[in-house]
């Protein structure tokens, strides 16, 4: 097995995006791509990454795999590359560990151990939303920044012309709506009114992955779980957050 970037950066940055909710977590490689599907260790959210096999320079692999790893190990190692160098991924003869190379104005060569990683196949929540929202990651990041002054848990909905962020507390209360014609409002398309919420520090880390330009998806429905899902480079990333029911 052996997998080869061009560029080190997007796989970089999907490592970091997916370590900040899943500590460990196996790889599935098949014929057509590089994936991976986990929960976080409180099991209120999932990623679910896939990288298809076209965005490699090189993508070989015998049979279909799967690889258990210690994400924020990787994501350590990750760190390391520069975003020009070019990414070698391979297997030793034994199978026991990950042959990480980097190669730039040096060449610099990991070896990350496999670990023992027994998961059922998890299948993505199945829920028929009643709100899309495409909007830039910049209005996420600024209405989360707004309200963790305020609360550790926030609303997110939408109204017929309108996305909010909303959040209030003993300390008060912030509002962060943004209006369908503004320019960083991409698109949103609702059957009825929508608004959950959601533990502020989960959404936080899901939005640490993209630029503030990149263009971001929120799908909702009443008290039902949040799909978060953009691009970084060739990759996809989709997460999905369980809400907090209140009580009456």
């Amino acid at each position: 097995m052996k997998i080869v970037l061009e560029k080190a950066a997007d796989f970089q940055k999907s490592i970091s995006a997916i370590s900040v909710l899943i500590d460990e977590a196996e790889f599935t490689l098949d014929e057509n791509a590089l994936l991976l599907k986990a929960t976080d260790p409180s099991q209120i959210s999932m990623v679910d990454f896939k990288m298809e096999k076209s965005a490699f320079k090189e993508y070989t692999i015998d049979s279909k795999m799967k690889l258990g790893m210690d994400l924020d190990y990787l994501n350590q190692i990750m760190s390391r590359a520069k975003s020009d160098d070019l990414l070698s991924i391979e297997l030793n003869e034994d199978k026991s560990r990950l042959l990480v190379q980097f190669k730039g104005a040096s060449t610099r060569k990991f070896q990350v151990p496999l670990i023992d990683i027994s998961s059922a196949e998890l299948p993505n929540p199945k829920i028929e939303f009643d709100a899309t929202v495409k909007l830039r990651a910049g209005v996420l990041q600024d209405a989360f920044k707004d309200a963790a002054l305020i609360s550790t848990h926030i609303s997110l909905g939408v109204e017929s012309d309108s996305f909010f962020v909303r959040a209030s507390s003993s300390k008060g209360s912030v509002d962060n709506e943004t209006k369908k014609d503004d320019k960083n409002l991409l698109e949103l398309n609702a059957s009825q009114p929508a608004s959950s919420m959601f533990p502020l520090d989960y959404l936080r880390d899901m939005l640490k992955g993209p630029s503030s330009d990149s263009e971001v998806t929120v799908k909702l429905k009443t008290n039902a779980p949040v799909e978060i899902s953009y691009a970084i480079g060739a990759a996809n990333i989709t997460y999905f957050l369980a809400p907090r029911i209140e009580s009456e």
